[in-house]
C-alpha cells in the first residue's frame, strides 16, 4: 500500500528555499507531495516561483495525510492570513498525525498556542517572544527540534529541518542519516559513499 501523502503549504511569500530538501528526498522514496493552498488559486513564492495549489486547506483531513509541512513566508508576521493554517496544524496534531513547521510558521504555532507544552525552536528565542506566546522556558537552542510529533527549526537549517522529517517518516535512519545530513549539510565526501551503498541495496 503506498503511504499516505505529504502536504505541503504553500501560500503568497512562502520561502520556497526552506523545504526542497525534505520534500526532494521524500518524493525519491515514494511518497506523493500535495501542496496546500488557502485555495486553490496560483500563489507565489518569496524568490518568484508561481504554484498553482493541488487542494485548498478547507478540503484536507488529517487522516488522509501522512504529515503537514509549513514552510516560513512574509505573511506569517505581516498579517493573519495564515493563521488557518496554524489552526490546521492544531487539528492535525489533535488526530495525532505530525506538524513540521520552519522560520516564520513557528511564530503562527507559537501564536496559536502550539508550542506551550512542546520543546521547540526557531530562528533565535527572542523572535517567539515577540509573539507573546507562554513556551519560552520550553525553547531550545538546536538546528531542529523534535518533539510529541512536531518538528521546528530556523530558516538557516533546512537541511536540519529536513533530517528530521525524513527521520520520522523513516526514509532514512541511523548511520544513513548521518551521512545524508553530513553529505548535504558539511559537504563531507566520505558520506557519500555510505548513501551509494545504502541506495545500491
Amino acid at each position: 500500500m503506498s503511504p499516505k501523502p505529504v502536504h505541503l503549504a504553500v501560500y503568497d511569500t512562502f520561502a520556497d528555499w526552506e523545504t526542497g530538501y525534505a520534500t526532494a528526498f521524500l518524493a525519491r522514496a515514494g511518497h506523493d507531495i500535495r501542496t496546500l493552498g488557502p485555495t486553490t488559486a496560483p500563489v507565489r513564492s518569496i524568490g518568484g516561483l508561481g504554484v498553482r495549489p493541488d487542494l485548498a486547506l478547507d478540503d484536507v483531513r488529517p487522516e488522509d495525510s501522512a504529515l503537514l509541512i509549513l514552510p516560513g513566508a512574509d505573511l506569517w508576521d505581516t498579517s493573519d492570513d495564515l493563521a488557518p493554517f496554524a489552526r490546521k496544524a492544531r487539528e492535525f496534531l489533535a488526530a495525532g498525525v505530525p506538524v513540521a513547521a520552519i522560520c516564520g510558521a513557528t511564530a503562527g504555532l507559537a501564536r496559536e498556542g502550539l508550542l506551550d507544552d512542546r520543546d521547540h525552536t526557531s530562528a533565535v528565542s527572542f523572535y517567539l517572544a515577540a509573539t507573546g506566546y507562554g513556551g519560552g522556558e520550553r525553547y531550545v537552542d538546536a538546528d531542529a527540534v523534535a518533539d510529541g510529533g512536531l518538528i521546528t527549526a530556523g530558516p538557516t537549517e533546512p537541511v536540519a529541518f529536513a533530517r528530521e522529517i525524513l527521520r520520522l517518516l523513516g526514509v532514512y535512519e541511523g548511520e544513513v542519516l548521518d551521512a545524508w545530513y553530513r553529505l548535504f549539510h558539511d559537504s563531507d565526501p566520505e558520506a557519500y559513499a555510505v548513501l551509494e551503498q545504502a541506495d545500491a541495496q
